[in-house]
Order: C-alpha cells, then sequence, then structure tokens
C-alpha cells in the first residue's frame, strides 16, 4: 500500500501551530489561575498552603513519569498523533473532573492523573513536529512561537475577557450552575472556569490530533531502557566539576523557583493589580510570556558577547531580583510588573542556555538522555522539592495575626536564588562558548 503525501510545508506548519497553540492554551488557562482557585474553594483551612503545593507538586510528578510513558507507549507501539490523542481525550475527562471536585484528596489525585495525561504530551508535540518539518532548526521556532501565544491567549481570556462575560451574566447557564470557588467580584481565577476551559480545549485538541500527519513509532524493535528514558544513563557527565556544578545548580534553583508558578498569580491579585492597571492578574502574568518572545530572538546576541556562566548568573540573578521586586512592590504597578516582565530573563538565560550547554558538553550519543537528566533534576526534582517546601516555609514565617507573610516569604526565596548563584559563579569553572565545536 502506497504511504500517504507528505503534506506541503505551509500546511505542515499551520497545522503543527495549530497543535501548539492549543497544547499550551490548555496548559495555561489552569496552572496560572490554581493557586487563586483553591484558596477560594479551601478557604478558611489551615492546611490550604499544603493543598496549593501538593497541587503544584502533581506536575512535577508527572514530569519525572512523563518519559516513561512516551518511551514505552508512543514511542515502541503506537503512532505519535494517535498517542496524542488519546491522552488528551482522557486529559478532558479527568479535568472534568478536577473542575468538579469539592475536597482536597479527590482534587489532588484527579489532577495528579489529568499531569499524568498531559505532560507525555509536551514531548509528543515537539516529536510529532520534528517530524513533519523539513528544517527542523530553521522551521521549529516558528512552530513552537504558537505554543507561547496560546499561553498568552490563555492568560488574557482567564483574566479579562471571561470577566467580563461573567460580570455581563454573558456565560451559558450550563456554565453558571457548575461554577464553584468564588465568582464575586467576577474574578474568573478563583473559579473552577478555567479548569473546564481547559477540559473543553484538551477535548477539542484531542479530535484534532487524529487529523495531524502520521508519526510512525521510533523504538519499535529496539531494547528497552528505563534508565536512558530517565536520563540516567547520563550520570556519568557528572564526573566533569563543570557539569556536575551546573546539574547541582540547576537542581538547588529550581527550589525557590517552583513559589513564582505557585504564588506570583495569587499574589499580584491580592495587591490590588486589577485595580491599578484596569487588567486581571492572569492577563498581567502573560507579560512574562511576551517578554520570552523578545528575549528569545536576543539569545544568539547574548550568548555570542556573554557566554554560559555569565548568562546563567544572569538568569539566578533575575530570579532573585524578581522576588525582591515581589517583596517590595506591594501597592506599586511597575514593581509588580517589572517582577513579571522578568521572566523573559529568568526563563531563556537559565533555562534555555542550560538546555544549550547541555547539548553542547554532551557526547552525541547521550545528548537526548542529558537533556532528559537536566529536565529530571529541574521541573521534576528541584520544582518538586520546592512545592513541598514553600507552605511550611510560609507557615514558619506567619505571625500571630494569621496574615500570608508575603514580604519574609518573597525576602527568603530571593536569598536562596542569591545563595545558589553565589555557588555557582565561585565553583563553575567551565569556559566553555556555545560558538565553538561541540564534542561527539
Amino acid at each position: 500500500m502506497e504511504a500517504s503525501p507528505a503534506p506541503r510545508a505551509p500546511l505542515a506548519m499551520t497545522r503543527l501551530g495549530v497543535m501548539m497553540f492549543l497544547e499550551f492554551f490548555l496548559w495555561g488557562s489552569w496552572m496560572v489561575p490554581m493557586g487563586k482557585y483553591l484558596t477560594a474553594l479551601f478557604a478558611g483551612r489551615e492546611d490550604i498552603g499544603s493543598i496549593i503545593g501538593n497541587a503544584y507538586g502533581t506536575g512535577s510528578l508527572a514530569a519525572i513519569i512523563a518519559p516513561l510513558l512516551v518511551g514505552l507507549v508512543a514511542d515502541r507501539f503506537l503512532p505519535g498523533q494517535v498517542v496524542l490523542g488519546v491522552l488528551h481525550i482522557v486529559g478532558a475527562g479527568l479535568l472534568y473532573g478536577v473542575a468538579r471536585a469539592t475536597d482536597p484528596t479527590t482534587f489532588y489525585w484527579t489532577l495528579l492523573a489529568a499531569g499524568l495525561c498531559f505532560m507525555p504530551t509536551l514531548a509528543l508535540v515537539n516529536s510529532v513536529s520534528f517530524d513533519h518539518l523539513a528544517e527542523p532548526q530553521r522551521q521549529f521556532p516558528l512552530v513552537r512561537v504558537w505554543g507561547t501565544i496560546g499561553w498568552i491567549v490563555a492568560g488574557v481570556t482567564v483574566g479579562s475577557l471571561l470577566p467580563r462575560m461573567l460580570a455581563a451574566d454573558a456565560l451559558p447557564a450550563a456554565l453558571t450552575i457548575m461554577l464553584r470557588g468564588d465568582p464575586s467580584g467576577n474574578d474568573v481565577g478563583r473559579t473552577n472556569l478555567p479548569f473546564l476551559l481547559a477540559a473543553a480545549t484538551s477535548l477539542v485538541l484531542g479530535l484534532y490530533s487524529f487529523t495531524l500527519p502520521h508519526s510512525p513509532p521510533k523504538g519499535r524493535g529496539q531494547q528497552v531502557s528505563v534508565a536512558r528514558m530517565l536520563g540516567l544513563d547520563a550520570i556519568g557527565l557528572l564526573k566533569s566539576p563543570a557539569f556536575a556544578v551546573f546539574a547541582i545548580a540547576s537542581f538547588l534553583v529550581c527550589i525557590p523557583l517552583a513559589v513564582y508558578y505557585a504564588k506570583a498569580n495569587e499574589y499580584i491579585s491580592d495587591m490590588g493589580i486589577a485595580g491599578m492597571v484596569g487588567l486581571g492578574s492572569e492577563t498581567v502574568m502573560t507579560f512574562g510570556q511576551m517578554s520570552e518572545i523578545g528575549f528569545m530572538l536576543l539569545m544568539p546576541f547574548f550568548l555570542a558577547r556573554f557566554g554560559v556562566k555569565t548568562m546563567l548568573i544572569g538568569g539566578m540573578a533575575a530570579w532573585a531580583a524578581r522576588y525582591a521586586l515581589f517583596a517590595f512592590g506591594a501597592g506599586s504597578a511597575w514593581m509588580l510588573i517589572l517582577a513579571v516582565v522578568l521572566h523573559g530573563i529568568c526563563y531563556d538565560f537559565f533555562f534555555v542556555t542550560g538546555q544549550l550547554y547541555t547539548d553542547h558538553v554532551a557526547p552525541r550519543e547521550l545528548r537526548a538522555s542529558a537533556q532528559g537528566l537536566i529536565a529530571l533534576l529541574t521541573y521534576g526534582a528541584g520544582m518538586y522539592v520546592g512545592n513541598l517546601a514553600f507552605p511550611k516555609i510560609a507557615a514558619g514565617l506567619t505571625d500571630a495575626t494569621g496574615a500570608f507573610p508575603w514580604r519574609p516569604f518573597w525576602l527568603t526565596f530571593a536569598l536562596m536564588a542569591v545563595a545558589v548563584m553565589v555557588a555557582f559563579a565561585v565553583a563553575f569553572r567551565d569556559r566553555v562558548r556555545l560558538g565553538a565545536p561541540a564534542r561527539g
């Protein structure tokens, strides 16, 4: 039987761009406002900090397990677009279950199950894209940018569009009946509407995935290696002192980094950002992704001028500066917005530079495993420890009034980032330039 012809490049890029848009619209619609929603849903509970930390920790746990799901199933038995479709359709039902959950235990386990469906798709959308791009190095950034745009549109939808519809009583009656949380004040982020939106988007993306070009399994007939799937066969790279310092610093700095994703949106909302600038907190949070796009375009210039060590230190310094701005920015719109806009430096200078450095120093046959190892240390272990730690730190800083200790809270994590940055600056000795030839 004759194979179906590959789609033409412009058509393929358009279809893949739609896939990326929906993927990150889905993720951004619920991840940013979840902390606010949980605070409203479980208001008055003494363990609210742990509830929020555990909820965000599910993403890290799922990120650790996701490579196994992809490696054991998607790479060996089923076409990529089929696995993508099935995971998103099942995930849609689970996200709906999250939206309907009314107790912390049900919420946690349902969210973890939804995360186990979603996290593997982050690798799958990349894999499906690479299968159908003639020039991946040139074309993939043009496809991937639609993911960032999707995240931005999700923030604007949750932070500005849906609140206006809620205020105008323009939401469908079926949605209004299902609302949980605190819809007073028309702050959609304090309701379960973002999860309902995510569930609907997941269903649409699941169905759409079956229309994507065929992406055959790549690992059929190959020997299964759990160590390789988790990146553990790259542990030998830690014999290099420079890479070991980089890996340890990456893990440690992600502990304070986790709190941004869990608490920043709730914080700027509590500080009254909507009243200051006329935009919902979720919309303001998208300024970070806008900044990310701008700094991504400037990355080649910065890397050539400053080198890896300076870029990584700059990224860590930006995280410390952002938390300091949060600590002293109560009542100041420009300080809160600047803290969010620093995301371009925080993310691109640290995470993107780290990925490029890892790709440069790892031998060719270990590059995928090395990236998996760093992802395991950062998005997995580091973020997970951070999400478990911050509720305990907040509890230790809370005074007799019971009010959340925002200033000492942010300063504590700023100092953590500074400590890791200083240790890294002293211990990291690699003078590698990414323009130099890579090993292997």
